[in-house]
């Protein structure tokens, strides 16, 4: 049972977790990049540690120090081939977006999720990715997970999103990284765009214009990585000071990226 009770107003300063998105992102560009990468601000909620179990499971150095991530990365080409089924738990980002990454590598891997992961569709990004030449099985004719993943030589294309995406954008972009030639994307409405300013940072060769992402296969390098607190975590209590007169709140630290902010907006 929760009880609430009325308050006159909020007044104060608070910080709200680390962005799931970044985090997510932050210990797969790491664990593909040449080099250390330190990792401050991360959440550690289930799906990102699902993450860093299956870069593990990759062969990749992961190590947690406090609230610092520490990835030591090997590079473009530096992943293993897994013993084992790689779990995604409930962590759609993980699945999605790691299969683009394991499109383009030198061996077979095997991809699962719970109960739930399991139903969400995966033609989304089987699709594009198997016209850049990966190969990609599963339930369902490839729809469904557990997906089979073997490793091929990737080609670019040049792919319209049908839907406003973050996930399928950002599952071509990493396998753009292997593919020869260039990769672009088009959407007609922007979405999230974390991957496209993450993967500059880390070294990518990646131009963005007016709803068009163009991507070449990249080398990049291990960063010092700050996530900043999660504007979903933030909402809530935006939402609560702006309902009440006389409140004032300030949120310390929260990302506020324009593909990101709609909230705010409204």
């Amino acid at each position: 049972m929760l009880i609430t009770n009325k308050i006159k107003k909020i007044d104060g300063r608070i910080t709200v977790p680390g962005d799931k998105s970044i985090s997510h992102r932050a210990v797969m560009f790491a664990s593909i990049s040449d080099g250390r990468s330190v990792i401050d601000g991360f959440l550690f909620g289930e799906d990102c540690l699902s993450t860093i179990a299956c870069f593990r499971q990759l062969g990749i150095p992961i190590h947690i120090n406090g609230s610092q991530v520490v990835v030591e990365g090997k590079g473009m080409h530096g992943l293993s081939e897994p013993e084992d089924i790689l779990d995604a738990g409930n962590s759609g980002t993980t699945m999605r977006l790691m299969t683009g990454i394991l499109s383009g590598q030198s061996f077979l891997s095997i991809m699962t999720g719970d109960d739930s992961l399991r139903k969400r569709p995966m033609d989304r990004i089987s699709v594009p990715l198997k016209r850049m030449g990966a190969s990609i099985n599963g339930r369902k004719g490839g729809k469904l997970a557990p997906l089979v993943i073997e490793g091929k030589q990737l080609t670019g294309i040049d792919y319209t999103l049908p839907v406003s995406s973050a996930q399928i954008k950002s599952a071509v972009l990493l396998a753009g990284l292997y593919a020869d030639g260039e990769t672009t994307i088009r959407e007609d409405v922007v979405s999230r765009d974390h991957t496209e300013r993450m993967l500059e940072f880390f070294g990518a060769n990646i131009t963005k214009n007016k709803g068009t992402v163009t991507i070449k296969p990249s080398e990049l390098k291990g960063q010092n990585i700050k996530v900043p607190g999660d504007i979903s975590s933030a909402a809530f209590f935006m939402a609560a000071a702006a309902a009440i007169p006389g409140s004032s709140l300030v949120i310390e630290g929260v990302g506020i990226n324009e593909t990101r902010s709609g909230n705010i907006d409204v």
